[in-house]
């Protein structure tokens, strides 16, 4: 017979801090694997930062976050047997909300030794959320064997070697550690950091349901995970729409077409239609978004995200002008099937590397948030665009995200979500809306003209714990480029991507002080230039490791077998090879025979020439010539 302990079922809200503090979890066999992908852990961010700013004024008390809006992160199920407790669901949020606190305790130290604040490593009580300590040995609070020496080395250094041996979840989380620094927003500064570590211990609310058997703790996970009957979003719209067309047989037509639409972006990813839709109507039709001020209230762009069918049947007159049950028939029928084509289209070249579309690919892996992307690609076409005009479009914003995003980094500047919303939606989501390819280049490129930031810092620009993800996006762009312009048969995947996952950052210089001394006198310094942009490259993993702790004239001979960019370290790489001596000419390239501090100064002017061609704007002034031919 069942004890009353056994057959009872707990459930409290919980604060984040009386979640994990000096808690002991368990990953159960229900749910083994950390899947979430970059969408989840920046949606995450975006959704945590955006609440918090909501709230904070730079002057606020601390005490006064405990009056800022809560937010309600979700149901975690646990199985609690003899005193273990094991997750039955919900170790994708805590192993991400881990990894967050991960990056906000480094984040904070980097704040106090930069001398922006003063004060304890141990803002907000952290550490005690993140692992316990028992008779001076540290364990995680999420405990899983295979998870340690990942969570150490974040913890420790904020960094981690994937190896080959390692499983899903291990490169999984550190992917999405990788993430949190890009999609983390600089208005969260050294100042109101500690407010917000106290508002997501502190605010952020969970519902934690404690089962005292595994049979009862399966059921309630079974329950919440297999019978929800609520309608989406999207499901809501339809029935809005069919709702207004009167005629019975263009009512089943639409319908069948609906189904046939949904299915397709249904196939593509589960639920996808729900980010089509916001996507669609943010790019096309909305025409505000909330300020970034205390108490200001949603408009279209946060309404489109959490209420979409309710703010379409406020809106569908003013912005879509769809008045009758024709109007709502064609709009659907001539529209819905064209922009879910493109979406989709946009989505395969961002997942599957197409020369003729390199910069949708360049841009899933270094663009901005979805919810900002999708719509400023989808802003300037028209359902009557032909396939031409829709993909020099597409390549034309494409291109403006990737050097948007680029130039910002070398300038240490970040793009995440609340950073650049309003700017984004406001000042280049309307301003390309309905272009014609030649408007939409001139815009472009007048919007390129008017940022702030050029290729100047890239002299400052250096390797560090949080850029190590944009480095080798810099360096495959920078190296791809040099193969292609040499007509050698490489392309970006071979350095990053799918294709790409084989080759590493390497140091010219080896880690090796004492071989430098005639140049500096101190560590610190020595570690500066080493890590500079100019002195490093790409190389396959096993060469990376075959040869990372040889003097620089031990690595020249074995840099002329890499690829171009290494190779023209080499003078040997000069000799018959007419289509690089081109390259040379306009580029100033030369072989290094030693590397110093200067050849590193050499190397970086290189690199900034290359940057400047890479992404010059002559590409959307060809646009306009071939538009004005065509005229």
């Amino acid at each position: 017979m069942s004890s009353a302990l056994t057959n009872k079922i707990d459930a409290n809200d919980k604060s984040i801090r009386s979640l994990l503090a000096h808690q002991k979890f368990f990953v159960d066999y229900f749910q083994r694997e950390y899947r979430w992908e970059k969408e989840q852990m920046n949606q995450l961010i975006e959704d945590l930062t955006s609440t918090f700013l909501k709230e904070y004024e730079e002057g606020d008390e601390r005490e006064e976050v405990e009056n800022y809006q809560n937010y309600y992160l979700g149901p975690i199920i646990l199985s609690k047997i003899e005193g273990k407790s094991s997750v039955i669901d919900g170790q994708q949020r805590i192993t991400s909300i881990t990894l967050l606190l991960i990056y906000l305790k480094h984040l904070w130290k980097n704040n106090i030794e930069e001398k922006e604040i003063s004060g304890s490593e141990n803002v907000g009580g952290i550490n005690e959320l993140i692992y316990s300590e028992k008779f001076g040995k540290k364990s995680f609070t999420l405990s899983d064997n295979d998870r340690n020496e990942c969570l150490t080395g974040l913890y420790e250094n904020g960094t981690y070697n994937v190896k080959d041996t390692d499983d899903e979840t291990i490169s999984n989380m550190f992917e999405r550690y990788q993430d949190i620094p890009e999609a983390f927003p600089d208005e969260i500064d050294a100042k109101a950091l500690p407010y917000f570590i106290d508002w997501l211990t502190e605010n952020v609310v969970v519902v934690e349901i404690i089962a005292h058997s595994d049979e009862n703790a399966y059921t309630i996970f079974e329950t919440m995970n297999d019978r929800g009957l609520n309608l989406s979003p999207t499901e809501m719209l339809k029935g809005y729409v069919l709702s207004k067309i009167k005629d019975k047989e263009k009512r089943s037509k639409l319908n069948n077409l609906w189904k046939k639409q949904i299915q397709k972006l249904n196939e593509y990813k589960k639920n996808e239609d729900i980010p089509f839709f916001q996507a669609w109507f943010r790019g096309k039709y909305a025409e505000s978004m909330r300020e970034g001020k205390v108490g200001s209230k949603d408009k279209d762009h946060e309404l489109i995200g959490s209420r979409l069918h309710q703010w379409f049947k406020d809106n569908h007159e003013n912005k879509f002008n769809l008045k009758n049950s024709d109007d709502f028939y064609n709009f659907f029928s001539d529209s819905f099937s064209f922009f879910v084509k493109n979406y989709l289209m946009i989505k395969d070249k961002m997942n599957n590397y197409d020369y003729d579309f390199s910069y949708l690919y360049y841009i899933s892996i270094w663009g901005i948030a979805d919810s900002l992307q999708d719509p400023l690609l989808l802003a300037p076409l028209i359902d009557t665009d032909d396939s031409k005009t829709v993909h020099e479009k597409i390549n034309l914003v494409a291109r403006f995200i990737e050097t948007f995003t680029v130039r910002r980094s070398v300038n240490f500047r970040r793009f995440s979500h609340a950073s650049i919303k309003y700017s984004m939606f406001k000042r280049r989501t309307l301003l390309i809306r309905n272009n014609d390819s030649k408007q939409l280049a001139m815009n472009l490129i007048e919007e390129i003209k008017d940022m702030d930031e050029n290729w100047d810092k890239i002299t400052d620009f250096k390797l560090h714990g949080q850029n190590k993800r944009f480095i080798k996006h810099l360096l495959s762009r920078i190296s791809s480029f040099v193969d292609r312009t040499i007509e050698a048969n490489n392309d970006y995947t071979k350095y990053n991507g799918s294709k790409g996952n084989a080759f590493e950052i390497e140091h010219i210089w080896a880690d090796k002080f004492e071989r430098h001394e005639d140049e500096f006198d101190q560590i610190n310094e020595f570690e500066e230039w080493r890590n500079s942009i100019g002195a490093l490259i790409l190389l396959p993993h096993r060469d990376n490791q075959s040869y990372n702790d040889y003097d620089y004239e031990e690595k020249l001979p074995h840099y002329l077998k890499q690829n171009a960019y290494a190779a023209s370290l080499n003078e040997s790489f000069y000799e018959n090879n007419p289509r690089f001596n081109v390259l040379k000419e306009k580029f100033n390239f030369k072989p290094h025979h030693k590397f110093k501090k200067e050849d590193i100064s050499d190397r970086i002017s290189l690199v900034k020439r290359i940057c400047e061609e890479i992404w010059n704007i002559e590409y959307f002034n060809e646009k306009i010539e071939e538009t004005l031919c065509e005229e």
